[in-house]
């Protein structure tokens, strides 16, 4: 089966001194129909970039400079900008991280839903217009009637946010990427949203990236669950393989950091250090410096990203030890 999105080898880079910094390297995912494939790593990791880089929203500064983007089998990183305004809304959809900055605050909320819809569908004004008060109550915002003609100044953090969703699904894509798409929002709409997400992957086969760093989102969510760290994958699995076995140390400890209800501790459970900017990336493995279980392997040589016979994949020189056998890709 074609994979609804696919991005194969992807590397981006953005102006740096003397050379070029290469900020995502190699990166491999793909979305299959249906599917929620969760995107987690610290900030700073790179998945921000890797959602833009797959709509073709990097600024102009940034570099595609190795690698492809696939929509449903159609190229992406070559499409002209004609093809890429036909795309973008109709087949993929994008809810930004940050709705103040995402939102024109020139328009009315609901005229900034409807456009999507006379754009791609062909409604009229007054049809476009019904169908945005419907998503706006889809979406959980109170009184969509008199909210429609609300500005964005004129609304909370969490109901731009809501807007922005509502946006991004009103034309149900083939493919939705989230980034973020409850950070503003309490846990009653944040249900809400997600059980739309649910609803309409069923209904529609849409398949979703879903970035995020609520872990608890992604194991309720997700179907897999992509780790990234410094611009690179760090391993990949199934929801439930990951959350019971990790085998990739920061995997490990993103899944140590999580605060139990039932655990009591003076202090919580975190990563040493921070992720490193792109202009001090290490030699050998990039979690090297942070790793407890580095060896002088780690320090000197970069780890391939291994798949293991149950399609499991990691990019540690110690994954062997865990007992798993695996096979360089």
């Amino acid at each position: 089966m074609t994979a609804a999105l696919e991005l194969s080898r992807l590397s981006v880079s953005f102006p740096g001194q003397p050379d070029r910094l290469r900020v995502i390297e190699g990166i491999d995912l793909a979305v299959g129909p249906g599917e929620v494939v969760g995107l987690v790593g610290e900030s700073g990791s790179g998945k921000s970039v890797t959602a833009l880089a797959a709509m073709r929203l990097l600024p102009s500064v940034a570099r595609i400079d190795a690698g492809a983007v696939h929509l449903g089998g159609r190229d992406i990183v070559g499409a002209s900008r004609q093809e890429l305004l036909r795309i973008r809304g109709a087949e993929i959809a994008m809810i930004f991280q940050e709705p103040m900055t995402s939102l024109n605050p020139l328009f009315r909320a609901g005229f900034q839903i409807g456009e999507t819809l006379e754009v791609h569908l062909g409604l009229s004004r007054a049809e476009a217009r019904r169908r945005a008060i419907e998503l706006m109550r889809a979406v959980g915002i109170p009184a969509p009637e008199v909210r429609v003609d609300d500005y964005p100044h004129q609304l909370s953090g969490g109901m731009r946010q809501r807007v922005m969703i509502a946006m991004a699904m009103a034309c149900r894509p083939k493919v939705l990427i989230a980034d973020e798409p409850t950070t503003a929002l309490d846990v009653t709409i944040q249900a809400q949203i997600l059980q739309l997400m649910r609803r309409l992957r069923e209904e529609s086969g849409m398949g979703i990236l879903l970035i995020t760093h609520d872990l608890g989102v992604v194991a309720g969510m997700a179907d897999r669950v992509v780790v990234m760290y410094a611009g690179m994958v760090m391993e990949e699995a199934p929801v439930r393989s990951l959350y019971a076995m990790p085998h990739h140390p920061y995997s490990r400890l993103l899944l140590k950091a999580i605060p139990r209800v039932r655990e009591r501790a003076d202090r919580l459970n975190q990563i040493a250090g921070t992720t490193p900017p792109a202009s001090r990336f290490p030699s050998g493995c990039r979690f090297h410096p942070r790793c407890p279980d580095a060896i002088d392997r780690c320090r000197m040589e970069l780890p391939p990203l291994e798949t293991m016979p149950d399609g499991r994949k990691s990019r540690c020189w110690r994954t062997g030890e865990a007992g798993l056998p695996s096979m360089s890709t």
